[in-house]
């Protein structure tokens, strides 16, 4: 993959995922981050060629910078981290080692979708939104 904007890869059936996407959209005031559902041909595309294994693929949302690849927290503390201003304070969670902070996101990734409901597609962006989704 080229070094650019840095890519987030989300489950694009999930409610809890789709309104984390859109959370982040309303606060990248430079618009750096781009997005793809790991439905999407880009996000397909990106788990065969990181995880040839099926068995390995995380159950994650997944940020790729400059081909560097974050799963689970530490993905969701650096997105946050890039953010700026206030969430750049999220820095104090590197502290909390990986596997307490993954045993709570993998809580959560869990029980998405019994707490937050699945969607039967994924979601279309608008066509204000669409060149920062790929594919």
């Amino acid at each position: 993959m080229k070094q650019g904007h840095p890519i987030l890869y989300f489950d694009g059936v999930c409610n809890l995922c789709n309104a984390a996407v859109q959370w982040v959209i309303k606060r990248d005031q430079q618009e750096q981050f781009r997005f793809a559902s790991l439905q999407s041909e880009a996000g397909r595309s990106m788990l065969m060629s990181r995880f040839p294994e099926k068995s390995k693929i995380p159950e994650s949302v997944l940020l790729e910078i400059d081909g560097m690849l974050y799963a689970k927290s530490s993905a969701a503390i650096k997105l946050l981290q890039m953010l700026g201003g206030v969430y750049k304070l999220s820095v104090i969670a590197w502290v909390v080692p990986r596997f307490i902070r993954d045993a709570v996101y993998d809580f959560i990734a869990r029980n998405r979708y019994k707490w937050y409901g699945k969607r039967d597609n994924c979601m279309l962006p608008t066509p204000e939104l669409k060149s920062r989704f790929l594919d």
